[in-house]
């Protein structure tokens, strides 16, 4: 536990020494609570407000990525299932669920993966994702180690929920929760909010802290030992995708790549999805914001998209890769954001509009650290039906007639 003298130390490295003004006047319990957040919180992450640019002009020369098709995973089925199924019997899989956020864009005050999507009875985002994951479990025999990323915000709330639900069958003894490293959140002036005299404002450092924050959780060396070589990382608020799916586990192995990427074909040309490509000959994803009109529009000879196949933040890596480019930094994305704060009155102030900071990582810009991505097509009706809003576009409207069309009662 970090002391009051290397807190401070800690601080004065970034000007934020700020954050113990009303140190003197914590009880104890409050005291140890500060100290505990300085000593988690990443406050490295300040120095990118210095050097924010345009992240599309510093960009390097994309070209498309062609992927196994749909067509080329039927007519490989066997081989890749059987290379699949054996490494989720041999545990050689692990699956990592990113589940640091709260439903709030739903109107839900609680952890996402908690909300009901049920009409006629219960289901919850977690359970549609656990339901999709004993698919594998039972034409294995074999459960495959699930390990769940909470928040500071969500964890106590996800853990009970799992227990309260009897983890929806699964193996309990299989599941572990870490929880996600944390940022600051600043001003526009790179000052750190305080949200009372012992809080500091801060919130999750994107999903592209999930293998640093399991590393710093003291998970590593169970993975390693229990000879997990491959981990399926994947987000909450997808309920039709599939987890530690034999079939793209077995494609990646059998293709001799570091890393795998689910992906749909794009639905339009304008689709607001990010596409996995090649930037300057390695693996990379770029942003539809990025992409230019001539990207946009550009076709192969056979008349598809050359830009064609939008990730659906499903990615396997390499275990040991990972543990190669640990240490590697990791872009950060600043994002103007809307953050309470205590002033300096004590009054906790919500603002209207954005007044600083947040600090993010990508797990997108882990793959460009990867000198091979397999791009592994799935058919978007079957596996893609992201929640994001409460209605319209990627809802839970939309959601719940492509769980119907699966077969799944709602």
């Amino acid at each position: 536990m970090l002391n009051y003298t290397d807190a401070q130390k800690k601080l004065s490295e970034y000007g934020q020494e700020h954050l113990l003004k009303y140190y003197d006047e914590l009880s104890e319990e409050e005291k140890a609570s500060l100290l505990s957040q300085i000593e988690r919180i990443d406050f490295s992450v300040l120095e990118s407000l210095e050097a924010e640019k345009n992240v599309t002009a510093n960009r390097g020369t994309f070209a498309p990525l062609s992927a196994v098709t749909v067509e080329d995973i039927a007519a490989n089925e066997a081989e890749y299932k059987k290379a699949g199924l054996e490494a989720v019997r041999n545990r050689k899989t692990a699956a990592v669920l990113l589940a640091g956020g709260q439903g709030t864009r739903l109107g839900f005050d609680k952890p996402k993966g908690m909300y009901n999507v049920g009409i006629t009875r219960e289901l919850y985002i977690f359970e549609c994702l656990i339901n999709n994951l004993m698919k594998v479990v039972k034409e294995a025999g074999a459960y495959v180690p699930l390990y769940i990323m909470t928040s500071e915000i969500n964890n106590s709330d996800t853990i009970n929920f799992f227990e309260e639900h009897d983890y929806f069958g699964y193996d309990k003894n299989s599941v572990r929760f870490f929880i996600q490293d944390m940022a600051p959140a600043a001003d526009m002036n790179g000052k750190v909010y305080m949200e009372s005299r012992s809080r500091i404002a801060s919130s999750p450092n994107g999903n592209g802290g999930w293998f640093s924050s399991l590393v710093r959780a003291g998970l590593l060396d169970e993975i390693r030992s229990s000879g997990v070589e491959w981990i399926n990382v994947f987000a909450v608020d997808n309920v039709l995708q599939q987890i530690a799916d034999p079939l793209f586990i077995g494609a990646v192995i059998k293709s001799g790549y570091e890393s795998g990427g689910k992906v749909v074909s794009k639905a339009a040309p304008e689709e607001r999805v990010g596409v996995l490509c090649l930037e300057d000959g390695m693996p990379s994803i770029v942003e539809y914001y990025e992409m230019t009109p001539e990207m946009i529009t550009e076709r192969t000879e056979n008349g598809d998209l050359a830009y064609k196949y939008g990730v659906i933040l499903n990615y396997l890596f390499n275990v040991d890769k990972l543990v190669t480019i640990l240490d590697n930094k990791l872009p950060i994305h600043v994002v103007k954001k809307k953050i309470p704060y205590m002033d300096e009155n004590g009054n906790y102030i919500k603002p209207d509009e954005p007044n600083g900071h947040k600090f993010e990582t990508l797990v997108l810009d882990m793959v460009h650290q990867h000198n091979s991505c397999l791009p592994y097509e799935v058919i978007r009706s079957k596996e893609f039906a992201p929640i994001k809003n409460a209605t319209g576009v990627d809802s839970v409207e939309s959601a719940r007639e492509l769980l119907k069309q699966n077969g799944v009662e709602l």
